[in-house]
């Protein structure tokens, strides 16, 4: 079907139809572009999801290693690929549907415009053929009209009896001349109908068929550039959609890959602090005073006053020590990691030494590197000059011994903490699962507390501890034993004021953990220090001073063979 054929008179409703066309084409256009600013949107508010719930870690240390954690971010990483993915099929719809419709309307208003204005120029030409053909008929009309009037004129003269001979001639001559005009006329206006015909048909059946098949094909290619820019407009989400499945199906196997077993145990590891739970309560005998003799002094007994110690205050202390969910103590981090449990120490020292030693490889191939293009400027001194090299090779090598210093030290602490855990039968088991490590309670090198600002201290120093009334009877007897403890694990004492001890060693106590984390005690021989708290287990006996002998040669038993 032909708009030329069908159509050939309706040039004005054409033009308003193709212009609503074009109408039509922008109105999608416009469309497209809100659909691509949505998935824009879209894509960086999920960008931002991501953002704000992804982890802002400073250190590996603080690394969630739980499945369920690992699984939560990797869900987060797949998110943030669809979000990518969000991305390119804005991009896609923008160049591929948006960016060709705006080119092809711009194309399309021009054609448009030059076809209709070679319709109006073929109108206008037509137009025109037919004034001339009109005028000429006009005036061959009136020139008819003339020469019928010259007719009449000559007839009545030339019938009229008393018309001179003269006027008849010139009457007849004035016939002749309009019969003459009018003739040329009849023949001019003849030549002009037949071109106006001509150009009408010419009009009708050649040029505004042609334009209108212009128009047609301009119209029907819009059509079929709207239906190329709707299969783009879902091909461009359909292409990602194999990648969007895989995005989702990442998410399933981060969901499936949580496993509650593997997150305990890790839990098990992260908080296990090398130390075994407390021994039973012993016997605490209150009946020791009916034996007392009468020997004991007035100054023996204030003695023994002054160290008498509530013993439901004392158990109350060692307990909160004891306690599963005691509260951790505040204090400041030492640099040996001696504030942590055991086998949090030795988790903590393993991991500085090796970070110490990929340092360290850092630096030595630096250093193998400068010494390289040390040898290369000696040899070629147009590169550059050995010399420049030599503050960077000294700095090199000062970080080398700093950092051979620093992993001996650690490795000497690793040595001794793995010395300790050792020694008790080797409690400590290993883990090759990298977690996240917590300051649990404290080990016996610091101080273990309830209260949340109790600072962690080390060993008090023996005068630190003495009142005016220690040092006035300071060469009198020694203090009284106020009970007795047994070591649970062996301490050094390298410290001033702190006393040596063997696992399984029985002292005397002769005052009191004040808090600190640390105990007074004296062993047989008369030797005094202080011992950490949470190392022993501790005794404490009412108005009695205890024989350690018994103690020592019966070490299961709690009761005290002998008293004084």
């Amino acid at each position: 079907m032909s708009w030329g054929t069908e159509l050939w008179d309706q040039f004005d409703s054409l033009d308003k139809h193709t212009q609503w066309g074009i109408d039509f084409l922008e109105r999608y256009a416009k469309f497209v572009k809100e659909r691509i600013e949505i998935e824009q949107n879209y894509a960086k508010q999920l960008r931002n999801l991501v953002k704000k719930y992804c982890p802002k870690r400073s250190s590996k240390d603080e690394e969630p290693r739980f499945t369920s954690c690992v699984a939560f971010f990797n869900i987060l990483n797949e998110l943030n690929d669809y979000a990518g993915q969000r991305e390119v099929v804005a991009e896609e719809m923008a160049h591929r549907v948006y960016g060709e419709l705006m080119r092809y309307a711009h194309d399309l208003k021009t054609e448009r415009k030059m076809h209709l204005q070679e319709g109006r120029k073929a109108q206008q030409y037509l137009d025109m053929c037919w004034k001339q053909m009109d005028n000429s008929k006009r005036k061959f009309e009136r020139e008819c009209r003339e020469a019928e009037k010259a007719q009449q004129s000559y007839e009545r003269l030339d019938n009229d009896t008393n018309a001179t001979k003269a006027d008849v001639e010139k009457a007849k001559q004035q016939l002749n001349l309009r019969t003459h005009m009018a003739d040329e006329n009849k023949n001019e206006y003849a030549a002009q109908l037949q071109n106006f015909n001509g150009e009408q048909h010419k009009h009708f059946y050649v040029v505004i068929p042609q334009i209108y098949k212009q128009l047609q094909e301009m119209d029907e290619r819009r059509t079929v550039k709207l239906s190329e820019c709707y299969r783009g407009f879902a091909d461009s989400e359909r292409k990602v959609i194999p990648i969007i499945s895989k995005c989702l199906e990442g998410m399933i196997l981060a969901a499936k890959s949580v496993d509650e077993r593997r997150d305990s145990q890790m839990v098990v590891d992260s908080f296990k602090s090398g130390f075994e739970p407390p021994g039973d309560f012993p016997f605490e005998d209150y009946s020791q005073h009916i034996y007392r003799t009468i020997s004991d002094g007035t100054i023996s007994a204030s003695k023994q006053e002054s160290g008498k110690v509530d013993v439901k205050t004392t158990v109350g202390k060692a307990k909160g020590k004891l306690w599963l969910f005691g509260k951790k103590p505040k204090g400041t981090a030492l640099e040996d990691f001696s504030h942590l449990p055991p086998e949090q120490r030795r988790k903590k020292l393993q991991q500085r030494i090796d970070e110490l030693n990929r340092e360290l490889q850092k630096e030595s191939d630096q250093k193998e590197a400068l010494n390289k293009m040390k040898d290369v400027y000696e040899k070629n001194p147009q590169m550059g000059d050995p010399g420049s090299l030599q503050p960077k090779l000294a700095e090199t090598m000062n970080n080398i011994d700093r950092l051979r210093m620093e992993i001996h030290k650690n490795e000497a602490w690793l040595s001794e903490v793995e010395g300790k855990t050792g020694g008790r039968g080797d409690r400590r088991h290993s883990s090759d699962i990298n977690h996240l490590v917590t300051q649990g309670r404290e080990s016996p090198e610091g101080s273990y507390t309830d209260d949340a600002n109790q600072e962690v201290r080390g060993p008090p120093q023996q005068h630190g501890h003495h009142n005016e009334f220690d040092d006035e009877f300071e060469d009198d007897d020694p203090l009284p034993a106020i009970g007795h403890c047994k070591a649970i694990y062996p301490f050094d004492g390298h410290n001033e004021g702190t006393l040596a001890m063997k696992e399984g060693e029985v002292l005397y106590i002769i005052e009191e953990d004040k808090g600190d984390g640390w105990t007074r005690a004296r062993r047989q021989n008369g030797e005094e220090g202080y011992v950490p708290t949470s190392y022993i287990d501790v005794t404490l006996e009412k108005n009695s001073k205890v024989f350690v002998y018994a103690a020592i040669t019966s070490p299961l038993q709690n009761i005290p063979a002998l008293t004084l």
